[in-house]
């Protein structure tokens, strides 16, 4: 599978911080921007911007905020070919909070937003547009938005000025034929824009759903080094890396990276394929509350979960 227009971005330390509220030591994460680097990775999202008035920095690490003197503490000036990728959620950022890209290493803004929040999504694009950076805008939850919603997304998103729009499989839940259905959509309502997939590991499909988005026509991808990730994980980037046979791609880096510093972090974080996060992924729903049952002393009473879950939704 080669294409030569295709883009990686590795998410390790922005969506795995959503595990350990980021906090990764600065040597873990200068491992993980090196190995990137080496391997020839396009893009890394090192973290999410986010204004200091609402989280405290005693309770979450440096990468839910990226501050540059930080991002500059891990990669200089990043003078190399991988480009710095930080994400913003609607409503926990201030359009001041963002300085000039003449000012930062960061290159791209992902803005992450749900369907009710596209107007302010596209206005703070078009605002670190205007600074100077590239930008995306992620559209979160999409299997639980209704077509016409949608529709309504992808005619406003069409009007704008943003290049890259994602669709994102945030609950773990879509399968192949939603995939193409909702691919289908997308490139019909943006013909001149590139389309980008993010995709979670709740039904272990992160992976396929990668591969049916790229013959669909994606060509921006999201993976993470052993799949670490909010709950059930990510696409893993040496799944995805092994399967587009470009030869800019250098695995050996990020297979030194996971055993030295990813597989580690297993001891005290659990992601990966868990009975709760699959239940949460069928039943569509936000894995929120898996997370907080794998966090109880009944985290292996699977039948006690899957019920609550199924008389909520019947509720």
């Amino acid at each position: 599978m080669f294409k030569k227009n295709i883009k990686v971005l590795d998410c390790t330390i922005r969506d795995g911080g959503l595990m350990n509220k980021w906090q990764f030591s600065k040597e873990l994460v200068k491992n993980v921007y090196d190995s990137c680097v080496a391997a020839g990775v396009d893009y890394m999202e090192i973290g999410y911007i986010s204004s200091e008035d609402q989280f405290p920095r005693t309770e979450f690490g440096p990468w839910k905020f990226c501050a540059e003197n930080d991002l500059r503490e891990i990669m200089g000036e990043n003078n190399t070919n991988m480009k710095i990728s930080v994400m913003a959620d609607i409503g926990r950022i201030k359009f001041d909070d963002i300085r000039p890209k003449s000012e930062s290493v960061v290159d791209l803004f992902r803005v992450a937003c749900y369907d009710y929040q596209i107007d302010k999504a596209i206005e703070l694009a078009h605002h670190v547009m205007d600074k100077g950076y590239e930008a995306t805008i992620n559209l979160m939850a999409v299997s639980k938005v209704s077509d016409r919603a949608l529709e309504q997304v992808l005619a406003d998103v069409a009007e704008s000025r943003i290049g890259t729009f994602y669709l994102v499989d945030s609950f773990g839940s879509l399968y192949s034929e939603d995939i193409h259905s909702l691919m289908d959509k997308y490139i019909a309502a943006l013909p001149d824009k590139q389309i980008g997939f993010h995709g979670h590991n709740n039904t272990q499909l992160a992976f396929a759903n990668t591969i049916e988005c790229i013959r669909k026509g994606a060509s921006m991808l999201d993976a993470t080094m052993l799949g670490i990730g909010r709950g059930a994980g990510n696409c893993p980037l040496e799944l995805l890396l092994s399967f587009l046979k470009n030869p800019k791609y250098d695995m050996v880096p990020v297979l030194r990276c996971i055993q030295d510093y990813i597989k580690p972090l297993q001891k005290d974080i659990s992601w990966g394929y868990f009975i709760p996060y699959m239940i949460t992924g069928s039943q569509n729903d936000h894995p929120r509350s898996a997370m907080a049952w794998m966090a109880s002393e009944n985290r292996d009473d699977y039948v006690s979960y899957y019920e609550s879950v199924v008389k909520n939704k019947e509720v």
